[in-house]
This record gives C-alpha cells, structure tokens and sequence, in this order.
C-alpha cells in the first residue's frame, strides 16, 4: 500500500496520508504552563512537513500532575487563545492536529513536590534512579470520578480551540496504564483485580470524552501491546482490550509499549534486550490489528519508508514517526518527493540502561528545543552534553514550576 493514500476515518474524517508524527514530551510551554512561541514555531516546522496527522506531546489535564516541568496543561479557560493560535498554526498545512491528553499518575517527579496519585501505592522501581520519583498514594474513589471528568473538560476545551481530536493515552505507564497493569494495579474494589475491573477507568474516560464532544471530533486511544515486564499487562490482556474498545466510537488505536521501568519505546525490554531496530512492536501490533474494527497505527523506530510501506503492507493502517522527524520535520515531503532520507540519531550504548535513556530522550530534546528557536538540527550532538543541557534546563523549569505553584 501506498504511504500517501488517504485513510478514512470511522467518524467520516479523512486522513490525507498514511504517516503520523508521534507524540515526543517537548517541555516547551510558558511559565503559565500555556503554549507559546517555541511551541508555535515547533508545530509550524511539522505542519510544513505534509505528515497527515500531527499528534502533540503530552497534554496534562491536571496542573498538579505533571510528566515534567515546561509541560502544557489545559484544565480551564484562562489561556484558551493561546490553544486555538496553536491549533491555527498546526493544522495551517492541511494535516489533522490531535491534542494528545495525559495523566502521570506515579510516574511523576519528586522534585515538582506534588503528592503522586496511582492506583496503588506502588513506587516506581528504577534502581538507584528511583528516589527520583514522588511515592505515590493510592486513589480514592473521589479522585477517580475527578480523573475522568479531567479528560472530558480537556478534550471539550480542546475541540473549543480548534483541534481536529484528541488521544487519550493509555500506554508507556502513565496512570491509565497503570490502572491496566496487574503490577501497578493492586485494588480490590471495581477498579482492581480483573482484566475487567483494571481497563474500566480507560472505558470510562473514553465515554466521558466522547459524550463531551461532537461526533465529527476524532477520539483516539494510545495502548501498550505489552509492558515488557514479566507479570505485566501483555499482548493477550492487550488483545481483550481492543475487543472492548471495538464496542466504543474510537477513530484511531496506536500501539506503542514500554514504560519508565521498561523503555521499550526506545527499544529496550525490561531485562535490556535489544528490540528490533525498526517498526519495534510491528510483529505485536499485526497480531491485534486483526482484532481491532477501528485503523491501528503502530510507533516505535520507524525512519525509513521502505519500513513504513513494510508496516502498512502488514495491514497496519498508519504509521507513527518520532525521532526521525525531530532530526528531519520535513521528512515526508522530502520522501513524498522521492528523496530517500533515513534520519536517525547514533545510538547510545552506555552500561547504564537508565542513563542511557534519559540521555536518549535529551538527545531527541535536543533536536525539538533547536526547532523551536528556528534553527536546524544537530542529530550528531554528544549524548553527554545533550543530557547536561537537559537537566540544567529541567532544574531550571522545575524551580520555576514550584514557585508557580507556590504562588
């Protein structure tokens, strides 16, 4: 299949290609937690780009509940304007701009000092880098209800400021997906136990959002094919998901996999194995799509488009590209126009793994921090200084973020 055929949605939407950028954690918002210009000038280099499908970096729903400090929150009214210049300038090109909404739950910072909810009190087990995390506090029922009713306000406000949709994102151990895991999951009340029980809360917000928005808004759903961890939510628990979610209005699944513990978005299991270095969780994803009655879309390590036509070919509907389009934004325009790039970042292979994966993320950081002040990018960048710069610039943000909320 060709990757610039269009895709047409379950709700009558059309996507005009095969190709998606991913979401990637900017931390690039305002100290009001609002976009702004770095943001802007970010979105305007994709949107330039002629991918069909923008989706953006966590969105909180919760000031309080951040994945990191420079995050964007979209809880209330109070910088609306700010939101619909940002859609206005990401769906300028003609693509579709979903606004990807999140919920850390224990996979939060101790150092933001707000007090980590979960669905139990189950810290994060990161070896040394663990104190690193807030100790969460197991939810009540109380809490619960306002999570909900947290992504509804944020999806509503979101199709008020002109995004075409939203995603709701349950995979990579966030709260949604820790409420799905066995490991994090550990209540015996409705919300706990079974299958049945765990994925309640992500059926739960998906009817609060789709009954908050209008039916022509696109609704999508992040899912872990599997945690990578032994003992975890894996493909069977996954594959019982998508039958549930095959009986709600969803326009989009992308399969992903990994959390903080296991960063196999990076391509690393649990145990430190190397995943494939392309299309990481293709072979996964083509065993539910055959399950699923809504377009599936598979993320992880794609670069090449001989690799995107390989996952569309698997009857995978789309493609989601990260890393590839930090290094190189225009990347489909450029294949589209028969030049064969391949973007891709040198790998890092420092003994530790946890290291090696923050050091990871700020090399990609790297890249969408040069984009949002215009310039090129630096895909060669030393790891080392990558990570440096990026733990300056997150102490500097976090102290901001405290006095905010101090204040």
């Amino acid at each position: 299949m060709s990757p610039f055929q269009a895709l047409n949605l379950p709700n009558g939407q059309i996507l005009g290609n095969r190709i998606a950028k991913a979401a990637m954690e900017e931390n690039l918002a305002d100290g009001h937690q609002a976009p702004d210009g770095a943001l802007f000038r970010l979105y305007q280099a994709w949107a330039e780009g002629e991918t069909a499908l923008l989706l953006t970096g966590n969105v909180m729903i919760d000031r309080r509940a951040m994945t990191g400090p420079g995050g964007v929150v979209l809880e209330d009214e109070r910088h609306l304007e700010r939101f619909r210049e940002w859609a206005r300038i990401g769906r300028a090109g003609g693509a579709h701009f979903w606004m990807q909404l999140n919920h850390p739950g224990r996979q939060t910072m101790a150092n933001l000092g707000q007090q980590a909810l979960a669905p139990s009190a189950v810290a994060l087990d990161m070896g040394e880098f663990s104190k690193m995390f807030a100790h969460p506090r197991a939810m009540s029922e109380s809490d619960i209800e306002e999570v909900i009713a947290r992504f509804a306000t944020s999806a509503s406000l979101a199709e008020k400021a002109g995004f075409s949709g939203v995603q709701i994102h349950a995979a990579h151990g966030y709260l949604l997906s820790q409420f799905l895991s066995p490991l994090t999951n550990l209540r015996t009340d409705r919300w706990g136990g079974s299958l049945e029980n765990r994925a309640r809360l992500l059926l739960a917000v998906i009817d609060a959002v789709r009954n908050a928005v209008s039916p022509q808004f696109c609704l999508s759903v992040k899912l872990n094919s599997a945690d990578f961890q032994r003992g975890g939510f894996d493909v069977d628990d996954a594959r019982q998901v998508i039958l549930w979610l095959n009986e709600k209005q969803i326009d989009l699944l992308e399969l992903s996999g990994g959390s903080y513990e296991a960063p196999a978005m990076q391509g690393e299991a649990r145990d430190g194995r190397t995943l494939a270095r392309e299309a990481y969780f293709l072979e996964m994803a083509g065993q539910l799509a055959g399950v699923a009655l809504m377009p599936v879309m598979v993320t992880g390590g794609i670069r090449r488009l001989a690799i995107v036509e390989q996952v569309l070919d698997s009857g995978i509907a789309m493609a989601g590209i990260g890393t590839a389009l930090a290094v190189e934004p225009h990347l489909v325009k450029h294949w589209r126009a028969g030049k064969d790039l391949q973007p891709q970042l040198p790998p890092i292979r420092w003994k530790r793994k946890t290291l090696a994966s923050l050091a990871n993320m700020a090399v990609v950081k790297f890249q969408l921090h040069r984009l949002s002040r215009g310039r090129t990018t630096r895909p060669q960048v030393s790891a080392l200084w990558a990570l440096v710069v990026d733990r300056w610039y997150i102490g500097r943000r976090t102290r901001q973020y405290r006095q905010a909320m101090g204040s």
